[in-house]
């Protein structure tokens, strides 16, 4: 993509390319590419470079808004390590939402990024005129962090024919404990197979394109002043929305889609069954198909 240096709201904020604009006195950039509908994307880890969440397909019909959260990428470094908090990723958010200059937008949010989506549409609600939240929770803390453990620890059992598949749950903690963006990179390119329902069976096509997969540590990991929950405030969402989740994926799962579901009154739940994490790039027609259905009218 281009380079664009915006200062404007409007057309020239929707202009094909990169921007970057000022928010809090820290440099914001964000990507956009296609036409129609604006959906704002954001992206997950935190801390996880935003090109593994482009979806070309999605540009030929909406005009995809990719931010790069700040901390990550070529956005700016927040000055101090204590504000990387989901409130900070919700004001940024909003920033680039009210810089677009639109009066509505649909936001997507995956995994990490989901959560940042959930609290933005309850602070926010009016900015909104639909929700995508793709493989993400409404809650964290101990029992999800559990959950997600015990399936990183069967995940070895699912591929037995892969020598392989028995390093990834010790990889995973490696990844958890990297205490430098050089280390948590290498940690994450290690354990990509989790992350896909069979990573293996596309391996010739995965690694080139996550080959250049970059991560920057985010200080506040697990550090939030209370777990993530919001699960007693999804009934107030009464705006369209639409879940998605892979069936086996290890850490945002059906259990926590289907609580997403229950919770949001009028709500679309769509399972991909043939996916992890990924399900943007494992069943890639499927989910474009149902994004542009919830976000067309089709």
């Amino acid at each position: 993509m281009s380079s664009t240096s915006t200062t404007g709201t409007g057309t020239d904020a929707l202009a094909p390319g990169r921007h970057v604009l000022e928010i809090e006195g820290v440099r914001q950039v964000y990507h956009v590419a296609g036409t129609g509908p604006v959906c704002v994307a954001h992206s997950g880890g935190p801390g996880i470079d935003w090109p593994y969440l482009r979806m070309p397909a999605l540009e030929q019909r909406l005009t995809m808004v990719y931010l790069e959260p700040v901390g990550t990428g070529t956005s700016g470094r927040l000055a101090d390590p204590r504000d990387y908090r989901l409130d900070t990723y919700v004001r940024f958010l909003h920033g680039v939402i009210e810089h677009l200059g639109r009066p509505e937008v649909f936001l997507l949010g995956h995994s990490h990024g989901g959560f940042v989506a959930q609290r933005y549409a309850l602070t926010h609600p009016g900015r909104l005129a639909g929700l995508i939240l793709f493989d993400t929770s409404p809650v964290t803390g101990e029992e999800f962090w559990a959950a997600a453990m015990a399936n990183v620890a069967a995940y070895p059992a699912r591929h037995p024919d892969r020598p392989e598949a028995a390093e990834l749950p010790v990889a995973f903690q490696a990844a958890l404990a990297a205490d430098t963006d050089e280390a948590y990179t290498e940690a994450l390119r290690r354990i990509l197979p989790l992350y896909f329902a069979d990573y293996w069976a596309r391996q010739a096509e995965l690694a080139p394109a996550f080959a250049g997969l970059r991560a920057w540590i985010d200080p506040m990991r697990g550090e939030e002043p209370a777990p993530f929950d919001v699960r007693e405030r999804l009934g107030a969402l009464a705006l369209p929305t639409l879940i998605l989740v892979g069936e086996h994926d290890f850490i945002c799962g059906t259990r926590w889609a289907r609580m997403l579901h229950d919770g949001i009154p009028g709500s679309r739940l769509v399972v991909l069954a043939e996916s992890g994490h990924m399900g943007h790039i494992e069943q890639a027609d499927l989910f474009v198909t149902e994004v542009l259905r919830f976000a067309t009218e089709e």
